[in-house]
């Protein structure tokens, strides 16, 4: 679900680069974050809690880059 929010928050250029206040043009190596906790004998309860994601600005020679779990911060309305 995370992935699809990042996907269309850049096609709809409302992730914005905190150092050229431009639109994020791409995201890649995303990945949920899962915490495991075992309970009892074998059980094993998953939860996945966040996701990560290392943003790249590239406009222009911005060279701002970031692997981030807070992404939803740079989504503007």
């Amino acid at each position: 679900m995370s992935l699809q929010i990042i996907k269309e928050a850049i096609a709809k250029k409302k992730m914005l680069c905190p150092q050229c206040s431009q639109p994020i043009q791409k995201q890649e190596k995303f990945a949920e974050t899962i915490d495991a906790l075992r309970d009892g004998f074998n059980v094993i309860d998953i939860d996945s809690r966040a996701s990560r994601v290392t943003l790249t600005c590239g406009n222009g020679d911005c060279p701002w880059t970031e692997r981030t779990e807070y992404w939803d911060q740079y989504i503007v309305d």
